[in-house]
């Protein structure tokens, strides 16, 4: 049973208590998700903000658009620098996903390391090799461009 990892980073020309404000609020995960995932929170009466020990629900369509129960925790919740989301029931094996926060010249760096292992073994293990992996980057290319049209284009410094 293998465990993958994926990395993204993403580089926002904004004021880091202004991402914080975005990414910590549960509301705005469908804006950055692909709507092929079919992705639909079903947590009633979620807060704005996230908090340890926060359960949500959602609905997504990882494959051949069947519809599955996914449920996460926020397991960890540093303010303004980090949070940790860890699946409880859903279309993983494990599930580990580190978003962070780090103010840089001209805005923040986003930074993303999601900790997986598939279901299924070693059939799980051939299947990330044929299509999860690829799906994965796909979302977070998806979310690299949503979130550039919400926060605008980083422009490196000379």
């Amino acid at each position: 049973m293998a465990v993958f990892q994926l990395k993204t980073e993403q580089k926002i020309p904004a004021g880091i208590s202004e991402v914080w404000e975005f990414i910590s609020s549960p509301q705005n995960l469908k804006r950055i998700t692909p709507d092929h995932m079919g992705f639909e929170i079903t947590s009633g009466g979620l807060p704005e903000k996230m908090y340890p020990g926060m359960i949500i629900t959602y609905k997504v369509k990882p494959l051949l658009g069947i519809s599955m129960t996914w449920v996460t925790e926020i397991t960890h919740v540093v303010e303004m620098e980090y949070f940790v989301d860890e699946q409880r029931a859903g279309p993983y094996a494990m599930w580990h996903h580190e978003h962070k926060l780090k103010k840089i010249d001209g805005g923040v760096l986003m930074e993303d390391l999601i900790t997986y292992r598939p279901p299924l073994g070693f059939l799980g293990n051939i299947a990330n090799s044929l299509i999860i992996k690829k799906q994965l980057n796909g979302i977070f290319e998806y979310r690299t461009k949503a979130v550039e049209e919400i926060f605008g284009r980083y422009m490196e410094m000379d």
